[in-house]
Order: structure tokens, then sequence, then C-alpha cells
């Protein structure tokens, strides 16, 4: 692991000050991810979690017939009820979206709440492929929202679909990673954390590289499976460092460190292949992020 020389954190942390997330996921009943990962995890580092679903799932859609209900006609009166009892927010946190429209509805949120730090992981697609429920419309919408993100999380798939650019494979080199992370900082990401990179070495590479850090690298030994649900524990855990008060270059190694360890505990879980990332017995991680 490699730290930048310069980081300077994202959220000064009031001692006894608990502050409030918006979590923009969906929520999805078996599986774990989203909502089900979001809420433990940022609730183990003293965050108040207000959950926005933006669709409801029977399980993800690994899993054959899954079912998925739309909650986007809900949302706009849904958070106009916040306003009406006076919620502030700290953060606002997004991920899987159900539709273009609300897009609209998180820029909203912004709008309503400037102060808060705006954190974007553009949940549509892994592996050079768009997640099923994902419309052109959408996926486009998604690249505009990624615009205006005070950190965005993107995997290499999704930063390839956000610049326009074709998807060259999870190997490869730092040229085309600090080209790839420079264009979406061009476009108006103040800070960018691109996960999941291979280099042919054994290693999972994580870089974060912005306004707030210079170009930074972590690594961690890659496992002979995959999981899903993996990029909402990581974007999770490096909120839930954020919000400790750690910079982001910090926050981007605990994320991944605390990732490869959910996945070890999860290989020990009967179907783990299929349920997800069993984080659970790792969350006193997070909280000791408040020590």
């Amino acid at each position: 692991m490699t730290h930048a020389p310069q980081a300077t954190a994202l959220y000064e942390r009031r001692e006894g000050y608990i502050p409030r997330v918006a979590a923009i996921h969906d929520l999805c009943g078996y599986g774990k991810c989203s909502l089900g990962v979001a809420i433990p995890v940022l609730s183990a580092a003293g965050c108040d979690v207000c959950p926005v679903p933006t669709g409801l799932f029977s399980s993800h859609t690994a899993f054959p017939g899954w079912y998925m209900h739309d909650t986007t006609d809900i949302l706009s009166d849904y958070l106009a009820a916040w306003q009406g009892i006076g919620v502030e927010l700290d953060a606002v946190y997004s991920g899987f979206l159900g539709a273009p429209e609300q897009v609209d509805i998180i820029k909203q949120v912004w709008d309503t709440y400037p102060d808060a730090l705006r954190v974007v992981d553009p949940v549509m697609a892994d592996h050079g492929k768009v997640y099923p429920t994902y419309t052109t419309e959408l996926v486009a919408a998604m690249g505009t929202l990624a615009d205006g993100a005070d950190i965005l999380t993107p995997n290499l798939t999704e930063a390839a679909i956000i610049l326009g650019r074709e998807w060259e494979g999870a190997d490869v080199d730092g040229e085309t990673v600090r080209s790839i992370m420079g264009a979406l900082r061009e476009r108006g990401a103040k800070n960018v954390v691109l996960k999941g990179i291979e280099h042919g070495d054994g290693l999972i590479h994580n870089y974060v590289w912005g306004d707030s850090v210079d170009f930074t690298e972590t690594t961690n030994a890659k496992l002979p499976y995959m999981l899903h649900g993996t990029g909402d524990v990581f974007a999770s855990t490096l909120l839930a460092a954020v919000m400790a008060g750690r910079d982001l270059a910090c926050a981007t190694a605990f994320a991944a460190d605390f990732t490869a360890d959910a996945m070890v505990v999860s290989a020990k879980q009967p179907d783990f292949e299929a349920r997800g990332v069993s984080f659970e017995p790792l969350l006193g991680k997070v909280t000791a992020l408040l020590g």
C-alpha cells in the first residue's frame, strides 16, 4: 500500500455529534447489497442513516426469477416530507437507481442540502456488462450524476461507460488508469476512487486521486472467487471512514482491506457465492474508526 504525501479529510467529525447520511439505494430482500450493506456499515461508524429506497428487490439480480418494484413515483413526496420536518443531512450517498427520473431527484436533494458531501457509487455495470434493469436513458443519466460527485467510486466498466470508452477488461496498465481517472475529474468529479483493477500480478488494485488527495494506490491479494455486493461493501466502508474523519487515501485503504477480509469470512459460509458478502462479524472494525 502506498499513501499519498498529501491528503485532506473531506469531513471533520465533531466529538459527540452523530452525522446524518441519506443512503439512496435499492432495498434487496435476499443477497446482501445496497441498503442491506449501507445501513449497518454506516451505523457502525456512528452515523444516522436515512434510507431512500430507489427500488425493492426480492433478491439481487444474479438469482433467477427476481422481482423488482420501482419506487420512483413515491420519492418526491417521500423527500418533501423530510423537508417538512426539518431533516438536515451531512452526506448524500447514492448507488443503484431504478429509473432516469431518480437522477433528477438526487440532484434536487443536492440543491436542498448544498453543504452535504456528495458520494456517488455509479452502480450500473461490471465485467463489461450493464445490469439488466438499466436502460440506455438511465445509463446516460447516471453519467451526469457522476459529474457532480465529491467522491465517485466506479469500477472499470462503469468508468468506461461514463466516459463513452470501450471496456478493455480488468487488466489495464497504470497509464490507462491515470487517463480514466483524469478524464472523470475533468468532467467534474472532485475525487475519484477507481476500484477492482488487475495488473496480472495476483493483486487487486484500487486507486484514488482528486482535489483532496494525490494519486494513491492500495493493493490486496486477489481471491479465487467473486461475490455479489463487494462494490457496495467497499463504497459503504469508504464513506464510513470518511465520516469518521479519515482522509480519502486512508478511507480507500480501509475499505479495500475490509472488503477483502469480508470475502474471506464469506467463504466459510454455506452457499457463500450466492448469498453475498458476510461482513457482519467485522463491523467492530468500522466502529473502531471512532476510537
